[in-house]
């Protein structure tokens, strides 16, 4: 099979140093691989992508001479694709409507005694989720979701024992093997339950979008920074759902600012600069060090580019 790989940004902020480890990572692997590397753009959170944003992303990873193979996708764009594969799931009764504000799932917890720790999410406690099939709503056409009742917003829960039940993964927990983190393994059911597919306010979750367009591209292989590792396993679950195959995943080590915490927009992180072929090439070597690779100082961006993907290559070989 092809080797067709990506890097897609949320066009949130520009890229930073954190993001740039992520972005050759994937160009690096793409090329030692003689493959393909698309960019694709995740606006799917509308209201956190400032306008202009995706468009310097693109500039600051051509300025790096990291240059796709293809046409950039756009996730505000695809929202028929996601419709559709909502609509499938909810004619299988595998996803449910649910009216739970982020507060009340929190003080449902907090009435039991159990607090939301600092970087984790609380599992949903089930308040609306249906005991039986007959409950669930069915959907008159596979392609148009039911209208949102003005008085009642609801976001779109999958459920998970059931989806586990239908790929046949029912038994935890969810295993897969990580190009450089080595064997994975998660009991999605304790580890996550059941997670958004597509918000109350109708913006599309990143786990639904994520695989579709994934599966919609041919993405054979994901490279990406190692916090969305846990990602994986909801990910994998959605892919057995819709009949998508599984890529390789390899989760590259992150930045992370003088705190300790990743280095992040949120985190104050700073927009690359790029201004000067000196400042690409400094940005591009720290980049390269976090992913193990020696320094090409004293060169051009383009010729550092290419004794990077030769070292790429030989590590593949050697792990081969």
């Amino acid at each position: 099979m092809a080797y067709i790989g990506r890097f897609a940004p949320s066009p949130t902020g520009p890229l930073h140093a954190g993001s740039l480890v992520a972005a050759l990572a994937s160009w690096l692997d793409a090329r030692a691989h003689g493959g393909h590397w698309l960019v694709r753009v995740e606006d799917t959170d509308t209201p956190r992508c400032p306008p202009g944003v995706a468009e310097l992303q693109l500039a600051q990873l051509a300025r790096c001479g990291l240059h796709p193979d293809g046409p950039v996708w756009v996730q505000s764009q695809r929202q028929p694709a996601y419709e559709a594969v909502l609509a499938q799931l909810a004619t299988r009764q595998l996803v449910y409507p649910c009216t739970c504000s982020r507060r009340a799932i929190e003080q449902a917890w907090a009435a039991q005694g159990v607090a939301r720790s600092r970087h984790a999410e609380l599992l949903y406690p089930g308040t609306c989720r249906p005991d039986g099939l007959d409950a669930l709503p069915s959907l008159s056409s596979p392609s148009t979701l039911p209208p949102t009742p003005p008085a009642a917003p609801h976001a779109w829960r999958l459920h998970t024992a059931r989806a586990l039940a239908a790929t046949g993964l029912a038994t935890p927990p969810l295993r897969w093997t990580d190009r450089r983190l080595g064997p994975q393994a998660q009991d999605v059911l304790q580890a996550v339950g059941d997670f958004v597919l597509r918000r109350s306010d109708g913006l599309w979750a990143y786990q639904l979008a994520v695989v579709v367009d994934d599966g919609a591209q041919g993405v054979t292989h994901i490279v990406r920074g190692e916090d969305l590792a846990d990602n994986t396993p909801r990910q994998i679950l959605l892919q057995r759902l819709l009949g998508l195959p599984t890529p390789q995943y390899l989760h590259t080590p992150l930045v992370l600012a003088p705190d300790g915490e990743k280095l992040s927009k949120q985190h104050g992180a700073q927009a690359l600069q790029l201004n000067t072929d000196t400042d690409v090439l400094s940005a591009l070597n720290h980049a390269a060090k976090a992913l193990g690779l020696p320094a090409a100082e004293g060169t051009t961006a383009t010729e550092a580019l290419a004794r990077w993907t030769l070292a790429w290559k030989a590590r593949l070989q050697s792990r081969a």
